[in-house]
């Protein structure tokens, strides 16, 4: 291989490869990336067998070849080189790099002990305009779980159906659900869940402009991600995800228009307190007006006031309002993910989920589940 690209356009595909390294896999293959030149472009493969990227560059090729090489090791290099162009020229299991002033010589291994990945979309792939899918994501992978025991609810739940996709993550406190309406037309409903992490640098990766096509290929059980110069990859995860649609409250008895800035600063003041009190904070709904309240042993007290419009059945403002309590971290995950300046939320008993929707956003659902107070 001997080629010549542009030290920029390298290094970002480089450092996105690098993030679909593994680092811990005992496979020592995996902790590298492939790079493979033919025609007039630069492939950067990588992947840790749950997920993959390939980046596709623009050289000039002098001459075609393939060399795995060490992720960290040229990522470093490459990042933080000052010349406008880089030279690339691989003999054997070697990889040369040159710069303005600089020559460094890489030890890679041989590339044909590297997976095979995707490096194309196929056919009947799905349409989504880049910003309308990022923005979905934004909305719903934060609430994807962390806990490897319940490997299912780490990941996003899509259902294909004819002009809809619906994106779900819980991780069985709160649920995140988006719908997306698209001019892609499918046969049947297909339900896959996927990892989060291919769907984050999905997000990362949208450009601002243009689609992003996906399709799956159930014969190899994988979900392909097709972006500007970009191909993600991710395997289906197999299992059935909960049926998340019967904890959905049906009927709200109780309905709270309230300001989004304002709900999220006096959030993050009852943190505070909270901290020490297992992070609960506790809304108390009166007729014109939320009060958020924090307690601690520790630390103290705290009583934050917010104007209101309250709509439903009075009977449940008693003399001393409606209380409900929740985690502080899911209030303000979902309050920094929601785009509207009003927030709308939702009750119909204490020990019920709370619903919460941008009322300009209606395709946008989340829930949270109460934590239980003693009265």
């Amino acid at each position: 291989m001997n080629i010549e690209v542009l030290q920029k356009n390298l290094s970002k595909g480089l450092n996105i490869s690098s993030r679909f390294v593994s680092t811990r896999s005992q496979l020592p293959i995996l902790g590298n990336i492939l790079l493979k030149a033919s025609g007039n472009k630069l492939l950067l493969c990588a992947t840790n067998l749950e997920v993959s990227s390939t980046i596709t560059l623009g050289a000039k090729v002098e001459n075609e070849g393939e060399i795995a090489v060490p992720a960290k090791t040229i990522t470093d290099i490459v990042s933080n080189l000052s010349t406008d162009t880089v030279s690339l020229f691989s003999e054997k299991e070697i990889l040369r790099i040159k710069g303005q002033n600089f020559v460094s010589r890489i030890s890679g291994v041989n590339s044909s002990d590297f997976p095979h990945i995707p490096i194309s979309i196929g056919q009947k792939a799905i349409k989504i305009p880049a910003q309308t899918l990022a923005n979905s994501l934004s909305k719903v992978v934060f609430a994807a779980s962390s806990d490897e025991t319940r490997p299912l609810l780490t990941g996003v739940l899509l259902i294909v159906k004819k002009h809809n996709v619906v994106l779900v993550a819980t991780d069985g406190f709160r649920l995140s659900q988006v719908k997306i309406k698209t001019d892609s037309a499918t046969d049947g409903t297909q339900k896959v869940i996927l990892p989060k992490a291919v769907l984050v640098e999905v997000m990362k990766s949208a450009p601002d402009e243009g689609n992003i096509a996906f399709s799956f290929r159930k014969k190899d059980s994988q979900a392909v991600f097709a972006l500007p110069g970009m191909i993600f990859s991710s395997r289906i995860m197999e299992g059935e995800f909960p049926n998340y649609e019967r904890i959905i409250p049906k009927d709200a008895k109780l309905k709270v228009v309230i300001d989004k800035e304002d709900l999220l600063r006096a959030v993050k003041l009852c943190s505070v307190i909270a901290r020490d009190s297992a992070n609960v904070i506790k809304l108390v709904i009166k007729e014109k007006e939320v009060n958020l309240l924090s307690e601690s042993k520790k630390s103290g007290k705290q009583d934050v006031k917010i104007e209101a419009n309250t709509q439903g059945d009075s009977t449940l403002i008693k003399k001393n309002g409606f209380c409900i309590a929740f985690n502080y971290r899911f209030l303000e995950n979902f309050l920094t993910a929601v785009g509207g300046a009003e927030i709308e939320m939702q009750f119909s008993a204490t020990n019920s989920p709370g619903v919460f929707i941008d009322p300009n956003e209606t395709n946008f659902l989340h829930l949270i589940m109460p934590v239980k107070i003693e009265e």
